[in-house]
């Protein structure tokens, strides 16, 4: 969803191509030689590829001089502060909380952890409309794609402990890219249900090799 945003703000024309990862696309020959890595998502831009969210929206913003910010330092320790910490954070609360053997010191764990990224950003914002100031970036699109999905990891009430992260996230949410990345996908018949062989997809290290 950060990329999706980053190419509708930006009006970059672009090719969706499906990988369902329920299904394990990921894993395929094809796809690993865009991203050994086996995870969504991926861009081929000419001979350039590029994987991981959060570097594709550093290549598009230096490719395209868009949504970036002048202190350069500032950009890339934000980024940071979101590829290391908000995003793998916010995926580890999901996975434990769903797990089918559920571990109360992990749920604890990263719940905590995720609670205090949260608050550095409504710290952050306090004051500013974005999370480097005044101008729109690609830290507020990386953000973005993990705080959209709050109400999974920490349940449907969890900003209003946030005041200025809630704020910020309804003003991300109004913009009319935001509406049009969200529906990209959305007429693509992707598996949904989740079955033995979702999980081998999704986590095929929790299974000893055949």
């Amino acid at each position: 969803m950060k990329v999706a945003l980053f190419l509708e703000e930006s009006g970059i024309p672009y090719e969706v191509i499906p990988i369902d990862i329920f299904k394990g696309d990921q894993h395929t020959t094809e796809f690993k030689q865009f991203n050994p890595n086996s995870k969504v998502p991926a861009i081929v831009d000419g001979e350039t590829v590029v994987f991981d969210s959060n570097a594709i929206l550093l290549y598009l913003g230096e490719k395209t001089g868009k949504f970036l910010h002048p202190d350069r330092g500032l950009l890339l320790s934000w980024l940071m502060f979101v590829a290391t910490g908000l995003s793998p954070f916010s995926g580890q609360a999901v996975h434990f909380q769903t797990a089918t053997d559920p571990i109360p010191y992990a749920i604890n764990r990263y719940r905590r952890e995720v609670e205090r990224h949260y608050q550095i950003l409504d710290q952050q914002l306090t004051d500013r409309s974005f999370i480097l100031g005044e101008t729109y970036t690609i830290i507020d699109m990386a953000a973005w794609g993990w705080i959209d999905r709050y109400p999974r990891v920490l349940g449907e009430n969890a900003l209003t402990e946030f005041p200025q992260l809630a704020r910020w996230y309804s003003s991300i949410n109004d913009r009319p890219a935001t509406l049009k990345a969200k529906s990209i996908g959305k007429d693509i018949p992707f598996k949904s249900t989740s079955d033995e062989e979702t999980l081998r997809a999704m986590f095929p290290q929790n299974y000893p090799k055949a």
